[in-house]
């Protein structure tokens, strides 16, 4: 499977995003995932192992508990791919900080104005 096929999918993500914080039971990550998408374990077990073979997700066995941890492999692979492409939006990121500075100093707004807090 395709690295943007297996990305494409929100639960797969999420569960990306919940390793991103660290390792997790596999408990944990069905309860996570079926309390914000109402889908079953069995589902939720399903794009865990899409994620183990797609290389994406590592498991390891902790007595009756399966570890997951995310592989960053995957995730390299896929921002080099990237890369070819952040040109068309760099420039355009750059010139809406410039904008957003221009309007501030037209508003008066800078770093002494009271209304940007601390």
């Amino acid at each position: 499977m395709h690295a943007f096929d297996v990305l494409g999918d929100p639960v797969r993500r999420r569960i990306l995003e919940l390793l991103a914080d660290g390792e997790h039971a596999s408990g944990a990550i069905v309860a996570v995932v079926q309390a914000e998408f109402g889908i079953t374990q069995a589902a939720v077990s399903q794009h865990l192992k899409v994620l183990r073979e797609s290389g994406f997700a590592n498991v390891r066995i902790d007595g009756s508990r399966r570890i997951y941890t995310i592989d960053a492999k995957p995730l390299a692979e896929v921002d080099a791919w990237l890369s070819h492409f952040r040109g068309f939006w760099i420039h355009r990121m750059e010139a809406l900080a410039t904008e957003v500075a221009r309007g501030k100093r037209t508003r008066g707004e800078g770093p002494d104005d009271p209304m940007n807090g601390p």
